[in-house]
């Protein structure tokens, strides 16, 4: 797991346009906490916090006239826009505590049942997990190869790595192959017939898939 390293200074609370002068100069306001300790206020390089966000980093080490400390980043607000941030929550944290993070999860392959006259609903996109500091997956991936028609994948059935233990509730569903819409139960019965398909199933736990993420 990568840590990224930022640049930072100690500032005095502000108003918004305190703020807003702040980032004229190429820095972002941001707020510590934790720990039982009172909150603090820095601001921080924006090319570093953006580089560092742009790599999906969970962990930095900022350094700040000298003195260097890890931060789990918690929240970034961003423009209206939804592009450039504006703002960065950080948590005071250890190196070998525990931590709750949103991670991404990508699928990897095309699902059969699509074959079926199926289509891929992806219900859940980021997981709420919970894992030691440096072992933070960036993403989990998951193989949905033999996802068949009327088959449904839930929490319980994803390959999580060792330590790392999702918040999320077991039965969960994650995604789900269904009928495309529109389709008479003739068509949708031919489909099946010229594919072979076998019976609706709950996919557990995929394979490793050595061929790359194809179709994530």
């Amino acid at each position: 797991m990568e840590i990224a390293k930022i640049r930072g200074e100690p500032r005095q609370p502000g108003s918004r346009h305190a703020n807003e002068r702040i980032r004229r100069c190429g820095l972002i306001p941001g707020v510590i906490y934790g720990h039982g300790q009172p909150p603090e206020t820095v601001s921080l390089s924006y090319h570093d916090l953006d580089q560092a966000l742009a790599r999906a980093t969970h962990v930095i080490e900022l350094d700040a006239q000298g003195q260097k400390n890890l931060y789990l980043i918690k929240d970034v607000q961003y423009d209206h826009l939804q592009k450039d941030p504006i703002h960065v929550d950080l948590m005071r944290v250890d190196r070998n505590e525990r931590v709750q993070v949103r991670v991404p999860l990508r699928f990897k392959g095309e699902p059969r049942g699509t074959h079926e006259g199926g289509e891929l609903i992806h219900i859940v996109t980021d997981l709420e997990l919970e894992c030691p500091l440096l072992e933070i997956p960036e993403v989990v991936y998951h193989n949905i190869r033999e996802l068949g028609l009327n088959a449904a994948l839930h929490i319980k059935d994803l390959e999580l790595p060792p330590g790392v233990k999702s918040l999320l509730e077991p039965e969960e569903m994650v995604a789900v192959v269904r009928p495309k819409r529109g389709m008479t139960a003739e068509e949708l019965e031919g489909v099946v017939s010229a594919e072979g398909a076998a019976e609706p199933e709950v996919i557990g736990k995929g394979k490793e898939d050595t061929q790359g993420a194809g179709g994530e």
